[in-house]
């Protein structure tokens, strides 16, 4: 698009370049060996996950309770499936220290497939900014384990709430110094895109089988099924 001048690219992490219930689903799943959860069983119990994170970060946003980083959240959601594996499957018996590690899985997911060698090839052309609603320490490890490339990583932390709250994503702003209409917000999700767009960054959709896809009304400035479709439409070789 010959309108879009772009001098900087802010990227949502969770979803949009990491595999999020692929590594729950893998911690959920080694929760306690013994376990006789089937597949259905495994799925219920990442709803379950993803409801209190999605609930209790709502709460926060909404003034409705004190900030806690994304740790002490997900702690909180491992505590809540440990309990139901437990109510689904009696023999089944999750030490604290599994349900420490269950905590400690939403820091080991997997990239997915396009995301190293994108970010790769935007990095040689664009300063790339990481935000995300995890925790520093998580984020640390996060892009550790799966290999992200970022000239700056963000954490909601430093904000004290989480998107869509406007704070947010004011941290890119303010960390790019940058007109907002000069940074492009790249994400797997509609939401977080209409956050961005509300304090003026220019916005990216990319397709992912775990995202939130645009409404009918949404509008944003570019749409690609992948790192490399987004590559190729900001003019990156």
């Amino acid at each position: 698009m010959a309108e879009l001048t772009i001098d900087a690219v802010v990227f949502d992490v969770l979803g949009t370049l990491v595999d999020e219930p692929a590594g729950l689903r893998a911690g959920i799943s080694a929760l306690d060996p013994s376990s006789n959860l089937d597949a259905p069983g495994t799925e219920r119990l990442l709803l379950l996950w993803q409801r209190h994170i999605e609930r209790e970060q709502r709460r926060i946003v909404d003034g409705d309770r004190p900030y806690l980083p994304s740790d002490a959240l997900d702690r909180e959601a491992a505590e809540v499936v440990a309990r139901a594996a437990g109510a689904e499957d009696p023999g089944a018996v999750a030490t604290p220290d599994a349900v420490e590690s269950l905590a400690r899985a939403a820091r080991r997911l997997p990239p997915w497939p396009d995301t190293v060698a994108g970010l790769a090839r935007l990095a040689g052309h664009f300063p790339l900014i990481g935000l995300s609603n995890a925790s520093r320490t998580a984020l640390l490890e996060l892009n550790a384990h799966a290999g992200l490339r970022w000239h700056q990583a963000l954490s909601a932390e430093d904000a004290g709430t989480y998107k869509p709250d406007p704070a947010v994503y004011r941290l890119a702003v303010t960390v790019a110094r940058l007109p907002p209409e000069r940074l492009l917000m790249v994400a797997a999700h509609a939401w977080d895109l209409r956050g961005a767009q509300a304090l003026g960054l220019r916005t990216a959709y990319v397709a992912r089988p775990v995202g939130d896809p645009p409404a009918p009304s949404d509008r944003f400035d570019l749409s690609a099924e992948d790192l490399a479709d987004l590559a190729g439409q900001l003019g990156v070789s």
